[in-house]
């Protein structure tokens, strides 16, 4: 890839799933270039992963949704790392980059000698990247972790589910992955510049745990601090019916958040065409409305179920005074979000074999150096050859010879 502020960086990947290939696939959206290293025979076990929570993950040109995700903007190269020809030329790749990423486990890292100290040895400012579960200290440390495992763990799904009181919910999909990986690529980019002042490489770790934890700051400060949790919001809780949301006419859901609640009460009344509430005693003040909000709600709601949601974010656009809203989408919906299409956060690419389709593009925007989102996931071992010529300097006769030798 060419362009990007990392333009020029070379970063070696040998990982599998999500976490730290996120890391990867959002350092190349920036112009790295990523080597991701697989099995040569089983490759990234996400290739094979058949559904998620129930969602089939397999496209019809028979790609997988999550490895297409993940690895984006990658070369992939075979390679044996059990085998002594295989570490070496892992070294020999590893000496010529600036950045190594993995979220294999602690015991597979030493078993296939790819840890920090081992790999330092061939590169003194080499920065490590490494995710894993629940961090490198503690009880529980080498423990298997997913997605949903942090999730349970980090208290989030105590402050998901519909109603107070309600079970326990999950979110479907992997988010503490993709938080994961974003705090990786966080930690090397700090990582890089302490490289560049000080000289020095070191490693860097992320946990899915410490991830999960960190996405919910001000929500665990507050259960931290006061010794409970913010509770589940409840629709039928909720004082202020400017911070609400409402099904409207169509089946479709309005999002209200508007804090300063005085300040645009008159004009919602007047968007919504009940001004004869506006100065009623009942529901003049903030105070007054959280008094009497049960009823209020009732109100307001049914007059949210007499137009279309469009109807009612024309007329909040006319009168409502710039209140804060939005329309409740579902993950569908983005593909055709103005918004997200025009400052590229849904990005429209040409596939090789899938043709015209729409992805997540990059949330960061760069004045001078543009992330690129155009690349696509490898096929296994596709990228095997070019790299060793490329970068490694063989010649036919020895990569032949690493063939037959079922190194790569």
């Amino acid at each position: 890839m060419s362009g990007g502020p990392l333009q020029g960086i070379r970063v070696i990947e040998c990982a599998g799933y999500l976490s730290a290939p996120t890391a990867c696939y959002m350092l190349g959206d920036l112009g790295a270039e990523i080597i991701k290293i697989e099995d040569r025979v089983k490759g990234d076990p996400s290739r094979g992963t058949s559904a998620v929570f129930g969602a089939a993950m397999t496209l019809p040109n028979g790609e997988n949704i999550l490895f297409e995700t993940a690895n984006r903007n990658k070369k992939s190269i075979t390679l044996d790392l059990k085998k002594e020809k295989g570490k070496q030329l892992l070294y020999e790749l590893v000496s010529k980059s600036e950045i190594f990423c993995t979220n294999f486990t602690q015991s597979a890292i030493k078993k296939l000698e790819i840890d920090f100290e081992t790999l330092k040895k061939y590169n003194p400012k080499l920065i490590y990247g490494l995710a894993t579960g629940y961090g490198l200290a503690g009880p529980e440390s080498n423990r298997r972790a997913f997605d949903s495992v942090a999730q349970a763990r980090s208290g989030i799904m105590y402050a998901l589910g519909a109603e107070p009181g309600a079970p326990p919910a999950q979110i479907g999909g992997p988010v503490f992955d993709q938080m994961t990986g974003t705090l990786l690529v966080y930690g090397i980019l700090a990582a890089m510049v302490a490289r560049d002042r000080q000289g020095v490489g070191q490693q860097v770790e992320v946990s899915l745990l410490g991830s999960g934890i960190h996405l919910q700051a001000y929500n665990l400060n507050t259960a931290l601090l006061r010794g409970r949790q913010i509770p589940r919001p409840s629709r039928r809780s909720l004082k202020n019916p400017m911070a609400n949301h409402f099904e409207c006419a169509d089946g479709e859901w309005l999002l209200l958040s508007e804090p300063q609640a005085d300040r645009f009460w008159p004009a919602f009344c007047d968007a919504l065409g009940i001004q004869h509430l506006e100065k009623d005693e009942k529901y003049s003040d903030a105070a007054r409305r959280r008094e009497n909000f049960k009823e209020l709600l009732v109100i307001i709601e049914e007059v949210f179920k007499t137009k279309t949601r469009g109807e009612w974010m024309q007329l909040l656009d006319e009168k409502g005074g710039g209140i804060a809203y939005s329309p409740v989408l579902k993950p569908t919906d983005l593909a055709n979000d103005v918004q997200a299409l025009q400052n590229g956060y849904i990005a429209e690419i040409n596939h090789p074999t899938l043709g015209p389709i729409k992805m997540v593009g990059s949330p960061v925007q760069f004045s001078g150096t543009p992330a690129i989102v155009d690349g696509f996931a490898p096929c296994f071992g596709q990228n095997t050859e070019e790299v060793l010529l490329d970068i490694c300097g063989y010649d036919w006769d020895k990569i032949q010879q690493l063939k037959d030798e079922e190194v790569i």
